[in-house]
């Protein structure tokens, strides 16, 4: 699904003119004929999104300037374009101060106004980015930092808004990819610990003999290599959360260790003579099903149950494919920030494409897509060209990768292996017929290239060569040289 344009306008005749322009553009469009009904649409709870505003400036009752002002008021965070059909300086300020990202003046042209969207849409994107960007480095992602207009994807948000509210275990399964640390992170950014440690921890990426120091810690001098004091993941989390992600690596007899540290809220850190209290909120992660873990007698039953208590599944991109557009708007608009390239955003025809692909790697997968398309983009926008691996899988699609260049035949290679590299350095003692060369020619080589050598420095040439100075002027003067052919050699 592409995005979705609000046009706000009192005239039909303009209404249905921009509606018909959106639409030739590849956006969807809906229409109101004024601004209190533009506020309605805005505010309502259960409404479809909306990703720009297209609004006019004088309309009767609640003109444009009170919607920009109520939307700025209301925290409600969309890029608004304004047109009026008397546009002055001191309007295009007012309306720039009152949060338009835009100003067109009626009747706009459709490649002004194409422009205008793109780049409205862009710098939405690219702002949305970096505050979620901003609020995750500070520990405080919320969950209106999830993009999404799924509605299976919106119940794990509402039940990750709940669990929020309290500090029980909450255990977030998914495919690899779907963003179960983004939705831990949002967790803890709207419950009372926001602000506070949030230590990720990657199970499957742990060494099995150093997994309990990591976890618990370690005194200096516990075993062989610890030269120092080393706290643990664990005291590190202590006043925030814990994300242990891929649980279901965790070897059992470190999984005996992790069920009594939540169950007595201390860990034992090796070496050390008495345990240590900590405070931490768990969130688990996994991409298995832990039920056939603790069937196959991989996992302990019993940390299945205390891990378990609040489970939160995100459903894989493939099930949610209306996420993708705003996705890869976000993450374009980001890596061309990054990368410093002058993309405006991506074409109808791409966000088709990306779509209707299935996303097996989910939203990683697509962030490295895009991450791709930018670094290749040569162009203003993201077309099916810069996404060849991808529409090459998607019928209807025929982009296809380039050719490796057929390398050369056997018998050319050969040739080219027999092709003599010479040392310019070396004198040529044959000529071009196979015949020795003659001694004037190689006497005369020899002395231009002594003058060269030397940058024309006559005595030390003479005793080089094992001359008298006479002798090699009179034999330069023979060879039609001088002492300024050093230059041009």
């Amino acid at each position: 699904m592409t995005a979705t344009i609000l046009i706000v306008d009192d005239d039909p005749v303009q209404r249905r003119l921009l509606e018909a322009t959106v639409r030739r553009f590849g956006y969807e469009s809906e229409v109101v004929d004024g601004g209190a009904e533009a506020l309605r649409r805005l505010e309502a709870p259960d409404g479809k999104p909306i990703d720009l505003l297209i609004c006019d400036l004088a309309m009767p009752e609640v003109d444009g300037m009170a919607v920009l002002r109520r939307l700025r008021e209301r925290k409600i965070a969309v890029p608004a374009i304004v047109q009026t059909a008397h546009g002055t300086i001191d309007t295009v300020i007012a309306a720039m101060r009152a949060g338009a990202v835009d100003f067109v003046v009626k009747p706009v042209g459709a490649e002004r106004l194409s422009v205008s969207i793109k780049n409205a849409l862009r710098f939405d994107a690219l702002e949305d980015e970096v505050r979620r960007m901003t609020r995750r480095a500070s520990g405080a992602l919320t969950f209106r930092d999830i993009v999404t207009k799924s509605d299976d994807m919106g119940r794990a948000i509402r039940l990750g808004e709940r669990s929020a509210r309290s500090n029980i275990p909450v255990l977030i399964e998914g495919e690899s990819g779907v963003g179960k640390e983004l939705m831990a992170r949002a967790i803890q950014g709207s419950s009372e610990r926001k602000g506070r440690p949030f230590v990720p921890v990657n199970c499957g990426a742990l060494p099995e003999n150093l997994i309990e120091s990591i976890l618990f810690g370690h005194e200096k001098g516990a075993f062989t290599g610890a030269t120092e004091k080393h706290l643990g993941k664990f005291v590190e989390a202590n006043g925030g959360t814990l994300f242990l992600d891929e649980i279901g690596e965790l070897p059992l007899d470190a999984q005996v260790k992790l069920l009594r540290a939540l169950q007595e809220g201390e860990v034992d850190p090796v070496g050390a003579k008495r345990s240590v209290k900590v405070d931490v909120r768990l969130v688990s992660a996994t991409n298995q099903n832990l039920i056939e873990l603790v069937k196959q007698g991989r996992f302990r039953e019993d940390l299945f149950y205390r891990l378990n208590v609040f489970p939160i599944t995100i459903p894989p991109l493939r099930a949610r494919r209306d996420d993708v557009p705003d996705l890869a708007r976000r993450f374009a608009a980001r890596f061309a920030a990054e990368e410093g390239k002058k993309i405006t955003g991506i074409s109808a025809e791409a966000v088709a494409l990306l779509s209707r692909y299935g996303w097996p790697g989910n939203v990683r997968q697509l962030e490295n897509v895009v991450f791709r398309a930018v670094v290749l983009c040569d162009g203003g926008e993201l077309t099916v060209a810069e996404f060849p691996q991808i529409a090459a899988q998607v019928e209807g699609f025929d982009v296809r990768v380039p050719a490796v260049p057929a390398l050369a035949p056997a018998a050319v290679l050969r040739e080219i292996v027999k092709v003599e590299v010479r040392d310019p350095n070396v004198m040529k003692l044959l000529d071009d017929c196979g015949d020795v060369r003659r001694m004037e020619e190689m006497e005369a080589e020899l002395i231009r290239f002594a003058l060269a050598h030397y940058r024309g420095q006559m005595s030390e040439m003479a005793r080089k060569l094992g001359i008298g100075r006479s002798t090699l002027y009179r034999k330069m003067k023979d060879f039609g040289l001088n002492e300024g052919d050093e230059a041009a050699a």
